[in-house]
């Protein structure tokens, strides 16, 4: 019996779309001989739906497209959809009024629907505001030949699969392994309930979101779950951007023995067609090459997060500020491998602080990515701004509101270009950054998406290493094949935002080593000051950048949307309030920030 994987990327609230591209799924499935097609969780709506799913028309068109999905599906292959379905006992039970839920499509008819068990709350999880968790153990028989009276597309001297038992998981159903964790994060395992079933195969329908490193940790859990239980298991994942989650697909298959017998490509839309033999088992399959360097990894994941973001929310072109440095030289690479360099401008905003290398810098590296720069000098601006406040200003030193009106200034103008030709401003400022505020609110914050706000200044230097290491392989990167993507001085000079004479990131801010390995601890891995101490580092500098961290909450509440790479990002799962008097201790004496470190 085949058995197909459709590693679809919907677009959420796009429901006709999505069922057109379920049933070009399994057009191509039954073509192949497939009798099961998997699709992934909420298929149907896009995951994750989030408040769509507490307006009632939204839930009204959602079944009617599932209704007529099912009309439409080709009778021999029947198709599991992820939708939601109203919980009809919520109002007498006081439950919540949804499932979250796979629908078993067959013969023309929803046959029936599967609801998810495991609800994540947690990080950019928050399933229990909407669904009621499943109680029972899903499982359903699916028979070998079709059922099609005269189907002339079975050959029946041939061995076949009469029936198979198969048991239904989504997502988080087989995240609950005490086995593999150690631990058990919720009362019961939806997977050894099947196995208990005695299930022939258990399917997973998924949305998870990518992080670096993750599909290697879902490839050891269901590996040791599939060998412990001794079922094989086919995952269905989801793939492409949503706001600021990305889903990297790479979806695979196990065989009993725990064996991985095929993947699906990562960060692409695939369609696998698995064999179950009569020996009950899933049979090899094609396996595609994992990614092995995180670098080209989380470039994958930046350039496809930017794609569907632009595509998505109907943009066809972005605009940028180039300013000659690292940061803004890698948003511009992403923007142009994600949408083509002749839709990607670069803004030049020169102010008499910026070096002439910084300029030229910034022309080379525009040349070298294809993209169209335009010059706008900020001087006279600045001299308009001066004078304007001059009078409110008097008697006051320069400082840091007249250094952060040069970002200001260049920010305005960016949203004007902005609004002007309908492009999506991407802003350029990295994790670090954002992390402890060292960025200007309406200044170079100002945007639609933050491309890599979840990425480290450490990480940057990676990506722009590993970029022109492979700058000649137009296939990995997406780019031209050059000499050097990003010009060499990029990577060599001292960052510096260039908004007073000699200005140096450093001057504010520990160096970037020593400062991401510090976030790293307290904002990933959640160490106390004390714990970041005793891994080494100065007393000082952890209570300085904890109390850095702390205070520029307003301005991450009001910063754009970041992709998101690593377990712990600045966007849907990262919930502290403004108002907010907690500050964790160390053993150092209190400090405060030195007076060139930017307040707003």
């Amino acid at each position: 019996m085949k058995i197909a994987i459709a590693q679809l990327n919907p677009t959420i609230g796009d429901l006709a779309g999505n069922a057109q591209r379920i049933l070009d799924a399994a057009v191509q499935a039954a073509a192949q001989g497939a009798r099961l097609l998997l699709t992934t969780e909420l298929s149907l709506c896009g995951y994750p739906p989030r408040d769509l799913l507490m307006q009632p028309e939204f839930l009204t068109t959602l079944a009617n497209t599932l209704h007529q999905l099912a009309r439409d599906l080709p009778p021999q292959v029947a198709v599991l959809v992820g939708t939601v379905v109203p919980n009809p006992d919520a109002a007498r039970s006081g439950g919540k009024p949804l499932f979250n839920s796979t629908g078993l499509v067959q013969n023309g008819t929803v046959r029936c629907y599967f609801h998810k068990r495991l609800l994540p709350t947690y990080d950019v999880f928050d399933e229990d505001r909407y669904f009621e968790p499943g109680r029972d153990a899903n499982w359903f028989l699916l028979n070998g030949l079709m059922e099609q009276p005269g189907d002339e597309s079975v050959d029946a001297s041939l061995p076949h699969v009469s029936s198979l038992k198969i048991g239904v998981t989504i997502c988080e159903d087989l995240w609950n392994d005490e086995a593999f964790w150690g631990k058990r994060n919720y009362p019961n395992n939806p997977l050894e309930d099947l196995a208990a079933q005695g299930v022939d195969l258990i399917v997973n329908l998924s949305a998870s979101p990518y992080s670096v490193g993750k599909q290697a940790i879902r490839e050891d859990m269901l590996r040791h779950s599939a060998a412990r239980c001794r079922v094989p298991i086919l995952y269905a994942n989801q793939v492409g951007g949503n706001d600021d989650l990305i889903f990297d697909g790479s979806s695979f298959g196990l065989n009993r023995e725990g064996e991985l017998v095929f993947r699906c490509r990562e960060f692409e839309t695939d369609l696998a067609v698995v064999e179950f033999d009569p020996a009950g088992d899933v049979q090899p399959g094609a396996i595609a090459p994992s990614i092995e360097d995180d670098n080209q990894e989380i470039w994958m994941a930046l350039v496809l997060g930017v794609r569907d973001y632009v595509r998505k929310c109907g943009f066809k072109t972005a605009v940028l500020g180039l300013s000659g440095g690292i940061d803004s030289s890698l948003v511009a690479a992403i923007a142009a491998a994600a949408i083509g360099a002749e839709n990607v401008l670069g803004i030049l905003m020169p102010s008499p602080y910026s070096s002439d290398h910084s300029i030229q810098d910034a022309l080379d590296l525009a040349k070298q990515l294809g993209i169209r720069t335009h010059t706008v000098p900020i001087q006279p601006m600045m001299a308009g701004f001066d004078e304007a406040l001059a009078p409110l200003f008097a008697g006051t030193e320069f400082g840091v509101a007249e250094e952060n009106l040069q970002s200001r200034i260049r920010g305005t103008l960016l949203m004007a270009v902005s609004n002007k030709f309908g492009q999506l401003l991407i802003t350029t400022g990295n994790k670090s950054e954002m992390a402890v505020g060292y960025c200007t609110l309406y200044g170079d914050m100002n945007g639609g998406l933050g491309a890599i706000a979840d990425v480290p200044k450490t990480r940057v230097y990676d990506l722009c290493r590993w970029l022109n290491a492979h700058s000649q392989a137009s296939d990995i990167t997406g780019l031209p094949a050059v000499s050097e993507l990003i010009p060499p001085n990029v990577i060599a000079k001292p960052p510096s935002a260039e908004l007073k004479p000699g200005q140096l990131d450093q001057d504010s801010l520990p160096s970037y080593d020593i400062l991401d390995d510090i976030l790293a601890r307290f904002v990933e891995q959640h160490q106390s000051p004390s714990d970041i101490v005793a891994g080494g580092h100065d007393p000082n500098v952890v209570n300085l950048v904890v109390r850095l961290v702390t205070r520029a909450e307003f301005k991450r509440k009001q910063a754009p949307p970041g992709l998101k790479i690593t377990d712990r990002a600045f966007g849907t799962g990262w919930r502290v309030p403004i108002a907010n008097r907690w500050l964790p201790t160390s053993a150092a004496a209190p400090v405060t920030a030195p007076p060139e470190m930017p307040v707003v």
